[in-house]
């Protein structure tokens, strides 16, 4: 069905063809700093050669966010000798192959002003709400609220929460097709009535995507009128046992691109630049996850740690799921991280003797001064354990976020009846993940990548082999709006410029008594070696970057790598800058209750990988 009130439509982009692809400039406008990346060809493979930065525009007194894509640019241009900006200030293309001048392709993505903010509503909280969140999270939103008819609240509560949002668009939906219409309209007629304004401006219409029961659309139409712009796509839940989100979340870009951006500060002009349309920064980083589990055939995790928030992404036997972890981050929301989780769960990653009234001032100190960074290695070991706990608390919220569908009955045998749950259960497997990266100042810029390395061991838990990586200058947004237009340059960059390849963590499932015997290993292959793991220990073995082996992991009765407990495993590891890291810690990961112990324990463990040398 087509939308109620069609938006002004933007300039239809040319066709472009991959193969006449040799120079791009890619940008990415975050709400502080905007990141230009220049990519060639170079001997024929695809390799992102320079890098420049500038502060982001979007605010008063410049407004015109095309100022710090310019500078971002012109930087790119100075290291390269490739003019890149036009004396008008745009981006100049090649007019052929041998060009100097130039690039073929300007692409671009963008978190400015706080990215794409939205709320979502539908009718049941646990079911079609949800399913509408996922969509909204998918194509890389801030979910700000979620309006559901049995969320507990009043209708004058409702319409009060309604009314002191500013999002910039409203996803709707509620309802199987051909089922029950009454309560998607009752909800339309909570929401049209509370009158919630778009976020930037008055001039235009509120952007409403109804995605719900289709035989609904008549009377959701009637109910919003001509006071909001309202767009039908096919229903989230077509069924209770489907969830259809794709239509949903190619809306929310569209929309994201005429509405939002076009009324941004100099998003109009940017929009004009860019030779594909421009997408938000996290959409554009849960697409290259997605082309690379695709394309590789595995299953992949990601994280992004901010100052304020913390992004989890991740592919599980192909199904894409996002959260946003809204108020765990490093800086601004560093205070919430530790009331959370609390401190003594953060020191229990601490092997130094700490004053925690000290500390907490340490956190009252970064809230107020968010830049700064650790200037001692105490300063730095707090900061690396409050990371830990902020990336634990995020990946149980995306664990908790990411499951099948809810509402769905499940046919469940006698033997099941005690053990399978109705329906919701995590997508989330520990020992399926093949591959984690690991974004955002604390991981990506830690002075040693083993600290890398164990921060993200210790927060998420991998079980059997997985691969560990980290972005090495922040540019997978940059390639997730690529891979829209040449997936190969997108996915050669990511592999050969982006990923910095840790190694490989090797640790089972199970608990057993500390001391005991927990597995055996060999390698063959680049380099040979065995060995014996007791419970509670941790190893680093050297691996290069360029090494890979074949390993065999024989775990005692009691620890799983994969193929059941007590059974031999044999697979490919890959090396890295940190090696093959041999954890026999047991799941969950625990620490003694001692303090002098526990501290002992941990020191031994940062030790085994070098982690502070």
């Amino acid at each position: 069905m087509a939308a109620a009130h069609p938006p002004a439509a933007q300039p239809a982009k040319p066709v472009l063809d991959p193969a006449s692809i040799h120079v791009i400039v890619a940008t990415d406008c975050g709400s502080t700093t905007t990141k230009a990346i220049l990519i060639e060809l170079v001997d024929g493979h695809y390799r992102q050669t320079q890098r420049g930065e500038a502060p982001t525009t979007v605010e008063a007194p410049f407004a015109d966010v095309t100022l710090g894509v310019t500078n971002a640019v012109t930087e790119l241009q100075e290291l390269s000798g490739r003019r890149l900006i036009a004396d008008d200030g745009t981006v100049i293309r090649r007019s052929s192959t041998t060009d100097r001048d130039g690039c073929d392709v300007y692409i671009s993505t963008s978190s400015a002003g706080g990215g794409l903010q939205m709320m979502v509503a539908g009718v049941v909280r646990q079911m079609t709400a949800e399913s509408a969140k996922r969509a909204a999270l998918g194509a890389g939103a801030i979910v700000m609220e979620t309006i559901a008819s049995n969320d507990q609240r009043k209708p004058h509560e409702q319409i009060q929460r309604i009314r002191e949002l500013r999002p910039d668009m409203v996803l709707l939906s509620g309802g199987t097709d051909g089922g029950d219409q009454k309560k998607v309209v009752e909800l339309a007629e909570l929401i049209a009535p509370a009158k919630p304004r778009p976020r930037f401006g008055g001039e235009y219409r509120l952007p409403v995507i109804f995605a719900g029961n289709k035989d609904a659309a008549p009377a959701v139409e009637r109910v919003f009128g001509s006071g909001f712009d309202l767009s039908v796509v096919p229903n989230i839940r077509p069924t209770l046992e489907e969830e259809n989100l794709g239509p949903a979340r190619d809306r929310i870009h569209d929309v994201f691109l005429e509405h939002v951006m076009a009324h941004a500060p100099g998003y109009d002009t940017l929009i004009a630049w860019a030779d594909a349309p421009i997408m938000p920064t996290p959409g554009a980083v849960g697409d290259i996850l997605r082309t690379i589990a695709r394309k590789r055939g595995i299953n992949a995790l990601g994280v992004d740690i901010g100052g304020a928030t913390t992004d989890v992404f991740s592919v599980f036997d192909g199904a894409f799921n996002r959260t946003v972890s809204a108020n765990l981050g490093m800086s601004y929301s560093i205070s919430n991280v530790c009331a959370e989780a609390t401190m003594p769960r953060i020191l229990r990653w601490v092997h130094l003797p700490m004053d925690e009234r000290e500390l907490r001032n340490r956190v009252k100190n970064k809230m107020i001064r968010p830049t700064t960074i650790p200037q001692t290695l105490e300063a730095l070991v707090f900061e690396q354990a409050v990371a830990r706990e902020a990336l634990r608390l995020s990946f149980d919220q995306h664990k908790a976020f990411a499951t099948s569908l809810k509402g769905v009955q499940q046919q469940r045998t006698v033997g099941d009846a005690f053990t399978q749950q109705a329906g919701g259960g995590t997508l989330v497997d520990a020992m399926k993940l093949d591959l984690l990266v690991a974004s955002g100042g604390v991981l990506s810029h830690a002075p040693r990548m083993e600290q890398t390395a164990l921060m993200l061991i210790d927060s998420f838990e991998p079980e059997g082999f997985t691969e560990l990586a980290k972005d090495s200058i922040f540019m997978m947004p940059h390639l997730g709006v690529l891979a829209s237009v040449h997936p190969d340059a997108a996915m050669e960059v990511f592999e050969k410029d982006c990923l910095v390849h840790l190694g490989t963590c090797v640790a089972p499932r199970g608990q057993g008594k500390a001391g005991k015997p927990c597995f055996a290993w060999e390698l063959r292959g680049a380099r040979s070696a065995r060995g014996t793991m007791n419970v509670g220990d941790m190893e680093l073995v050297p691996l290069a970057y360029d090494e890979a082996c074949e390993m065999t992991v024989t775990p005692e009765k009691g620890f799983d790598m994969g193929a059941g407990p007590g059974r031999a495993v044999t697979r490919t590891v890959r090396g890295g800058t940190v090696g093959l890291v041999l954890d026999a810690r047991g799941r969950a990961i625990e620490v003694p209750a001692d303090e002098a112990a526990r501290r002992a324990t941990v020191a031994r463990w940062l030790q085994a990988l070098r982690v502070y040398e």
